[in-house]
């Protein structure tokens, strides 16, 4: 009787130890879905026009430019490295994109216009160039991906200023205007299209052998260059995808935005870089997904959404906005290092 009791003793004690231990190596997937909950109680409670229909489908068009972006720079999160150039190359190839479209005679830009379908393919082979060029620098010269991208943020930004020199153009292809500020039954198409790509983020990583691959590099790249894969190739798709990911946001946020113009995009870099940490993606590498991205713009969507709706400084909105991608950034280094206890 007594072996009996005292076998079951240690069994008892370790379910507690076993919850807290699941509790902190979820914690990075926790801390957002509680802090969603409780924005979203928060702003529920100061303002009746917070919790209604219509809001939700204007934070849903709010974060859609976002999340276009933040699915590319997903992959580039998982694989351990960043991408600083998403919100120039998107802004390049709105620009492009409108550059390549017939003007209104009222616009003073000396552009090259082209049929629809040349426009769009043209912008796209801009942005994948310059995604090209990114993963090129990281992966065959050995530049760092923060210094490579930094360099790539001033070239599109550069080449935004040349091609439409301070000036403003309005005309986008057809199909980019339906799909940038029309709808389908009521919902927005630049929503659709976010969700979409979203979903078709979320399968590749989840589903496929290359987002298998892209969990690895990020894991452990020594390891999984022992294991025979090609990690410069698997870091180089993750950087092209980020750049025509960010392209197609581009694109798609100009007809939404109804202009085409220098500087555009440029809060998108923050914005996009908060909404994959903030959702709890590593910043190690290997942890987290798309998932993890929708939360983050979520979060970020409710909290911008709702301090508009309390009528808040907007200086305290920058202030409050920084302070939850700190929070963001202490979770996601304090879960890292209580994974490699867990290992050790």
């Amino acid at each position: 009787m007594a072996s009996s009791e005292s076998a079951t003793v240690p069994a008892d004690r370790k379910r507690p130890r076993s919850v807290g231990r699941f509790l902190r190596s979820q914690m990075r997937n926790i801390a957002p879905f509680l802090t969603l909950i409780c924005l979203t109680g928060f702003f529920a409670a100061a303002s009746p026009s917070f919790a209604t229909l219509d809001n939700f489908g204007n934070i849903l068009t709010q974060v859609s430019v976002t999340g276009i972006i933040a699915v590319g720079l997903t992959f580039v999160i998982l694989c351990a490295e960043i991408d600083l150039s998403i919100a120039s190359i998107a802004n390049v190839t709105g620009i492009a994109v409108a550059y390549f479209t017939l003007q209104d005679s009222y616009v003073n830009i000396a552009n090259v216009p082209m049929p629809g379908w040349a426009a769009v393919m043209l912008a796209l082979a801009l942005c994948a160039l310059l995604g090209v060029v990114n993963a090129f620098g990281l992966t065959v010269i050995g530049i760092p991906s923060f210094i490579m991208t930094l360099a790539m943020m001033q070239i599109a930004a550069g080449i935004s200023a040349l091609l439409v020199r301070g000036q403003i153009a309005y005309k986008v292809p057809d199909v980019i205007t339906t799909l940038g500020s029309g709808s389908i039954g009521g919902i927005p198409c630049i929503v659709i299209v976010a969700a979409l790509m979203l979903l078709g983020g979320h399968l590749v990583l989840t589903y496929t052998r290359f987002g298998r691959y892209v969990y690895m590099v990020g894991g452990n790249r020594e390891a999984a260059e022992y294991s025979g894969l090609n990690v410069k190739l698997i870091l180089g798709s993750a950087m092209v995808i980020a750049a025509v990911c960010s392209g197609i946001g581009g694109m798609l946020g100009v007809a939404h935005f109804g202009s085409a113009q220098q500087n555009e995009f440029d809060t998108y870099l923050l914005d996009s870089i908060a909404a994959v940490v903030v959702g709890g993606t590593s910043l190690f590498g290997g942890r987290g997904g798309i998932g993890n991205t929708i939360v983050g713009l979520f979060v970020l969507g409710v909290l911008n959404n709702g301090l508009d709706h309390v009528n808040i400084d907007s200086f305290l909105k920058i202030l409050i906005r920084g302070l939850i991608l700190l929070a963001a950034l202490v979770i996601n280094v304090y879960a890292q290092r209580l994974r490699e206890r867990s290992v050790d």
